[in-house]
């Protein structure tokens, strides 16, 4: 047999063991990897147990302190109610001891006005009867007894009534140089007369009607700017090269006029530019109030005056009275008062600084409430002057004087006056009522500023927008309207525009 059968003999041969043997080892393994899995498994199925067991017992403790918390938080508002209801318990024995205590002073009250009234009709009677004994006693009647008393008196009395009189005119001896004086300033102040030229707006000149345009920018965005920024109205109209500043208060006009003068030769118009304008127009004209201050005193020769003073007869420069500027008034009244005291032999200073301040409450009466002679007097106490002047600055308007100077600085208020349309009522009563328009709008709560515009017939309010919403803002505007109907009267209807408005700047540097 050869080697070839041999090996191929046993490889028949071996073949079956093979797959035996592979077979037991294969059956080995198998058994071993399901024994490692179930293993495996149940250490997994140990492990989530233990994890919910934990996770359980977690939940239930926070359970209990979640109870337990509610419990502390019922117990803490169980306590505020019952201190709260104690408190209105107390509130209400109070206001019911207090209720008690007006009911009896009200009775008793209405006790003591019937006794009063009772005690008068007694005393009225008694009154009565006494008169009537009196009467019978005398057998003259009431009149008759007065009579003859007052013809005894005066026959018993005539002779140290005489001695009093001549004792009485000995001591006025030297009041009647005073009293001439008075007579003479009276008699002055008789021969003045009042006209008025009156004057509501300012009209502008411009470079060219091209102008016009810019001045009102895109949508107005421009115009409506420079009005709620200085309070006044600007009217564009055909007039060629020239706008109209309308408004009551001159200050606010002039504001107006030199912010357009500035943005016109600036060039560049635009809100924020406006801003900017208004802002340095406002200071500007503080300086040139300022100027005006102090030359008016210089011119009059009224040295020694509180700079804050300085500053209000300054404000004069831009304020008409009747058509007439106040300022140039004040010292023409100074200048006569000062002629006229020196021919009268009165106090030359007194009546010159009396006629200087005279209308110095018209300086701040735009802004605040009450008569010019009553704010002058009060500002004159609060820098100081004199008494005297004080008193000329609150009373000449007045009829009776209380010195010389008084009745001087109210003829030369007169004269300054007479002059064709110089005078005349329709100014003042129309500038009263705008005055009082926008006062009434600015006691309500939240406004920061009020401007009457289109002659008293439209006021714009701004509000503060931090402290209105939109919806407090329309019910404000009608509360405005209404207040207005009830206590105000004017022809036609006025319009009241609410503005808020929110602005935030920021700056990126």
């Amino acid at each position: 047999m050869s080697l070839t059968t041999i090996l191929v003999l046993a490889l028949i041969a071996g073949i079956p063991g093979g797959m035996i043997a592979g077979y037991f080892l294969r059956k080995s393994w198998a058994v071993r990897e399901a024994q490692s899995a179930e293993a495996k498994a149940q250490s997994i199925l140990a492990d989530a147990k233990q994890k919910a067991k934990a996770e359980l017992i977690a939940a239930q403790e926070k359970s209990l302190q979640v109870i337990e918390d509610a419990k502390q938080q019922s117990a803490q508002q169980q306590a505020e109610l019952n201190k709260i209801q104690a408190r209105l318990e107390k509130r209400e024995s109070t206001f019911d001891q207090k209720l008690l205590e007006l009911e009896n002073q009200r009775s008793d009250l209405n006790q003591r006005t019937e006794r009063l009234t009772q005690a008068k009709e007694e005393l009225k009677q008694l009154r009565e009867q006494q008169l009537a004994k009196l009467e019978k006693i005398g057998e003259l009647t009431r009149d008759e007894a007065k009579r003859v008393l007052m013809d005894n008196t005066e026959s018993g009395m005539k002779d140290e009534l005489l001695h009093r009189i001549r004792k009485l005119q000995a001591v006025a001896q030297e009041e009647w140089d005073k009293k001439a004086k008075e007579l003479l300033s009276t008699a002055i102040q008789r021969v003045a007369s009042s006209h008025s030229a009156e004057t509501t707006t300012t009209i502008m000149t411009l470079p060219s009607d091209e102008m016009k345009g810019r001045i009102i920018g895109r949508e107005g965005r421009n115009i409506k700017a420079i009005e709620q920024l200085t309070g006044v109205e600007i009217i564009v109209d055909d007039t060629p090269e020239s706008i109209i500043i309308s408004g009551f208060s001159p200050i606010r006009r002039q504001v107006a006029k030199r912010a357009l003068e500035r943005l016109i030769a600036d060039g560049r118009i635009h809100p924020a530019r406006i801003e900017e304008a208004v802002e340095k127009s406002k200071k500007d004209l503080a300086s040139d109030m300022r100027k005006a201050g102090e030359e008016a005193a210089y011119e009059v020769g009224v040295p020694g005056l509180d700079p804050k003073l300085i500053q209000l007869l300054g404000r004069m420069k831009y304020r008409t009275s009747y058509g007439q500027n106040v300022l140039r008034h004040s010292i023409e009244v100074a200048e006569l008062a000062a002629i006229i005291a020196a021919e009268l032999g009165a106090n030359v200073a007194l009546a010159k600084k009396g006629g200087l301040m005279h209308d110095i409450g018209k300086a701040v009466d735009h802004e605040i409430q009450g008569s010019h002679p009553q704010l002058g007097y009060e500002i004159c106490k609060k820098f100081n002057l004199p008494e005297e002047v004080a008193q000329i600055a609150l009373k000449h308007h007045e009829d009776l004087q209380h010195s010389a100077e008084g009745s001087i600085v109210k003829a030369a208020d007169a004269i300054s006056g007479a002059r064709p349309g110089a005078r005349k009522d329709t100014y003042e009563q129309y500038v009263q009522r705008l005055e009082e328009l926008e006062a009434l709008a600015k006691d309500f709560p939240g406004i920061d500023k009020v401007y009457a515009i289109q002659a008293g017939r439209e006021i714009r309010v701004f509000v503060n927008p931090d402290r209105v919403d939109d919806l407090t803002a329309t019910k404000l505007a009608r509360d405005i309207a209404n207040k207005i109907e009830q206590d105000l009267k004017y022809p036609g209807e006025i319009k009241v525009t609410m503005i808020r408005e929110k602005r935030v700047v920021e700056y990126a540097r």
